[in-house]
């Protein structure tokens, strides 16, 4: 072997050289609630339009319901934070410190227990809502939710907290 022979980077070396958004640090104090619904609301905090994924904790409101829905592109990730909350299409119930993992192409009909839910929910994807003869009533996603976001905080003059990261 050649002694004059560069040896290959370090991992560490290599991992620094990588493009890595620095850290962030959001308080959800700073973001307001976003109706979606009647008795739905949401509270963005993260937007990643290159990869689609967004996180948000959504509120419902007691009995309140977020409509029949099917996820598309990757999984659901959601923590109950308060209150109960289940699907119609499934027998178990979230409850405070409840995870729930839903894979891509689930389809079901959220229902607030009678103290309504608060739940941390990171989303790969893109939601397809349907009506009440299972047609495609709209879609949403990171864009529509991002835009959610911005036309309330100009509706309400308040000012944006940068969730694009």
């Amino acid at each position: 072997m050649d002694a004059s022979a560069k040896s290959p980077p370090r991992l560490d070396e290599q991992l620094r050289a990588l493009p890595i958004l620095p850290d962030r640090a959001v308080s959800a104090d700073s973001v307001p609630w976003v109706r979606l619904s009647d008795g739905v609301d949401y509270k963005p905090l993260r937007f990643d339009f290159a990869t689609g994924v967004w996180v948000n904790v959504l509120r419902v409101a007691p009995g309140a319901r977020l409509g029949r829905h099917r996820h598309n592109g990757g999984p659901v990730l959601g923590y109950c934070l308060a209150g109960r909350w289940w699907y119609l299409e499934r027998e178990w119930v979230a409850e405070v410190g409840t995870f729930v993992y839903e894979p891509p192409g689930d389809i079901h009909t959220l229902v607030a227990g009678p103290e309504g839910m608060t739940t941390l929910f990171v989303t790969d994807g893109v939601l397809q809502f349907f009506d009440e003869h299972d047609r495609l009533d709209h879609e949403d996603n990171a864009f529509s939710r991002y835009q959610g976001y911005v036309d309330h905080c100009h509706a309400h003059d308040l000012e944006m907290v940068d969730l694009t990261f």
